[in-house]
């Protein structure tokens, strides 16, 4: 069974950092993409990046390319999520999630970790 745990949350002024850690146990993982997603108040679920395993190849929402970088430890079986230059419109609460696909659609993933509150103040 898939399990992912986030962690790194928290809050931050405006245009400071934080990363965020994805981990992952119970399955291959060079096999998947895992994805990070956020969830504002009142709004749906959104693709923010996402990495290919195997590769390394990520993609990027506009929103996020060039403030955000994901990065992987293979052996630790970890993904992390760099985010720089924060904005308080980042503020949700974001899921790492596992799947076949590597697009920046939520609902291509059917493995879900708890998800990690960012709270960015202006």
């Amino acid at each position: 069974q898939v399990q992912l745990a986030e962690s790194g949350g928290g809050s931050v002024q405006a245009v400071g950092s934080l990363r965020l850690t994805c981990a992952a146990a119970g399955y291959t993982f060079s096999r998947d993409c895992l994805a990070l997603v956020c969830q504002a108040p009142g709004k749906e679920r959104e693709g923010l990046a996402s990495i290919f395993v195997a590769t390394g190849d990520t993609r990027y929402a506009y929103t996020v390319k060039g403030r955000f970088t994901l990065s992987q430890d293979n052996v630790r079986s970890i993904v992390y999520l760099q985010m720089n230059s924060l904005k308080p419109e980042d503020t949700a609460v974001y899921y790492c999630a596992a799947g076949s696909w590597c697009r920046l659609v939520s609902s291509d993933y059917g493995s879900w970790g708890q998800g990690t509150q960012v709270t960015v103040s202006s």
